[in-house]
């Protein structure tokens, strides 16, 4: 499991969720869908520990476990592990 960032964090980036985070899995990034460009917040899958400090910090409820994210913002979980696998 780790946590995803979803749709919220695009307009509002806060970065809350940097400062707290002990193994800075956390990355300002821009992801392409399609023609869309989307410049948000994203959580490296591969180095998340799954503590969840991030989560509560979110001002915006953007941060979810990646078992938790809902069904309308599924498609984040992919977009967040794509930022940090190359693709």
């Amino acid at each position: 499991m780790a946590y995803v960032i979803t749709e919220p964090c695009i307009a509002a980036k806060d970065k809350s969720c940097v400062s707290v985070c002990p193994v800075d899995c956390i990355h300002e990034g821009v992801a392409t869908e399609g023609e869309k460009s989307i410049d948000m917040l994203f959580i490296n899958p591969d180095e998340c520990i799954d503590c969840g400090l991030c989560e509560p910090e979110c001002p915006v409820t953007a941060i979810f476990a990646d078992s938790d994210v809902p069904k309308q913002w599924e498609g984040y979980i992919q977009m967040n592990a794509n930022m940090f696998r190359g693709k």
